[in-house]
């Protein structure tokens, strides 16, 4: 029995953390993909001004 509540146990925090990684996400990619856009943007940019 000991075995089986383990296992529930790191199912549970799996699920747990699974779960925390996604929201982390949900929340930050508008600001992630800004950036990396930015980025590219100014990369972009930079190369057609190369002398």
């Amino acid at each position: 029995m000991k075995e089986a509540t383990g296992e529930l146990n790191m199912t549970v925090v799996t699920i747990i953390a699974i779960g925390a990684i996604i929201a982390f996400f949900w929340f930050m990619w508008p600001q992630i993909r800004s950036t990396i856009t930015n980025q590219w943007n100014n990369i972009s940019n930079d190369e057609g001004h190369a002398d």
